[in-house]
């Protein structure tokens, strides 16, 4: 199975600076509602508390054939498994560079475990966002006259 769910604003929103592959601490349903891809990433975000890294309001579906007692909360905290280094690492970068760790996207690696990309970043004015719509548009309208000729 080989499926991946990007959060496209962070590229628009950030400047990814750095990026990890960590593993998620799931519930069983909630893997079979991520193969089900009923899941989004684009509201959460991540922070570190005693040295643990949580991703918070990451939207993972309740599982339609699951009692009720196996439910879940759809968007409670998920611990993320990173290396001791690299959480020491990423914290530095925050306190220090006044960085962000925002989720870039989730996919199964080749063993079929369920893994995330983070990535440190810092966020775009407003000019460097409006900068990147004016380089696409004039980028299209390049493309649409060489097209037509």
């Amino acid at each position: 199975m080989n499926f991946t769910i990007k959060n496209k604003k962070n590229f628009y929103n950030y400047n990814i600076i750095k990026s990890y592959i960590a593993g998620i601490v799931l519930k069983g349903s909630e893997i079979k509602s991520i193969r089900k891809m009923q899941v989004s990433i684009s509201e959460s975000f991540c922070f570190i508390r005693n040295n643990i890294v949580y991703i918070k309001n990451m939207f993972i579906a309740n599982y339609i054939h699951s009692s009720s007692l196996d439910q879940h909360d759809t968007k409670r905290d998920r611990i993320l498994l990173l290396n001791k280094n690299e959480i020491k690492s990423i914290n530095n970068n925050i306190v220090n560079k006044k960085l962000s760790l925002t989720p870039l996207e989730l996919f199964f690696n080749k063993n079929n475990y369920v893994k995330i990309k983070i990535g440190l970043s810092k966020g775009k004015k407003l000019y460097d966002k409006r900068n990147l719509i004016k380089e696409r548009e004039i980028k299209i309208s390049l493309q649409k006259l060489h097209n037509f000729s």
